[in-house]
């Protein structure tokens, strides 16, 4: 039985691990009273930048590091607009996905059919000699372990932590924090570049490890899945952890389901982890209230200093 369940595990963990990444970053980046819709557009060039230069240097190392950044340079367009030229956020947003869409489909166009030798598994000691769970959750690549770590260490900070605090205090209203001495607008970029940072290694993951090979289009809405995560979640970085397991769980399943003689249309089990977002979208929507509650109070709403 093991050896049919653990394999099964093991994909699920590489399919959430983009989307924990993701909206874990997200999490902080609204926390700051930020709406940052281009999610999918900063994976999708952290995908190929990382994928590129993986090629090109053959260096795991340098494409992790050149994703992180390539996300966090698109991140940066989207804060630069957005704080600094008071772009309206939600059209924004959506024209960073559009932008990193195309962009990616032209420095990617020389990588098609190209692939990386993806990232070495890394066991920790001892633990990785248990039975069954010794594989499954103690050798895995480092973006893996990167994602759990990510996620306590947000949790940890915007709970525990002054940083925390005031990140915070900006997102629920940032003319008071503003009052009190705080840069409203340098604190929602260093959250945004973060964002973006986190989006990049979600997309730097898909490249080099999931599949690992440059697609045109590759990330296929995991960015618009890992915002729905965040509301999802309620703004806590632990939950849309679970949240993206769940859902990576729901794109394992399509693809296994077949395999064990499900008889359902491919493309209605395609379909599943957006239907999945769709339902828990209609479902937050009917108790909108108590959602509210839990959102930061000033989340798309633009900062001036003279106001």
């Amino acid at each position: 039985m093991s050896e049919l369940v653990v394999p099964v595990l093991l994909t699920i963990i590489t399919a959430s691990t983009p989307l924990v990444f993701a909206a874990a970053g997200e999490v902080v980046v609204e926390k700051s009273g930020v709406l940052n819709l281009g999610v999918e557009g900063m994976m999708i060039v952290g995908a190929v930048v990382a994928f590129a230069v993986g090629v090109k240097t053959e260096s795991a190392t340098l494409a992790i590091l050149s994703g992180a950044t390539g996300g966090m340079l698109t991140a940066f367009i989207f804060g630069f607009l957005t704080l600094r030229l008071l772009a309206n956020q939600v059209a924004t947003g959506l024209a960073l996905t559009i932008f990193g869409l195309g962009l990616s489909a032209l420095i990617g166009h020389g990588f098609v059919g190209k692939t990386f030798s993806g990232l070495p598994k890394i066991g920790i000691p001892l633990l990785e000699q248990i039975p069954v769970l010794g594989s499954l959750l103690f050798v895995h690549d480092i973006l893996v372990f990167l994602s759990v770590i990510a996620v306590f260490l947000i949790t940890y900070v915007l709970n525990k932590t002054r940083l925390g605090l005031i990140i915070r205090a900006v997102g629920e209203n940032h003319h008071a924090a503003h009052s009190i001495g705080y840069s409203v607008v340098w604190v929602r970029m260093g959250c945004i570049l973060f964002g973006g940072s986190m989006a990049g290694l979600g997309g730097a993951y898909l490249s080099l490890a999931y599949t690992p090979l440059w697609v045109e289009g590759m990330t296929a809405g995991r960015g618009w899945i890992a915002l729905a995560l965040v509301v999802f979640a309620s703004w806590r970085a632990w939950r849309a952890f679970f949240g993206a397991y769940l859902f990576g769980g729901i794109t394992i399943i399509q693809l296994h389901a077949q395999g064990f003689g499900v008889d359902i249309a491919s493309q209605f089990l395609s379909m599943l982890p957006y239907l999945a977002t769709i339902v828990v979208l209609v479902l937050i929507s009917n108790n909108s209230s108590r959602m509210m509650l839990n959102a930061p109070a000033d989340l798309g709403k633009s900062f001036h200093a003279s106001d």
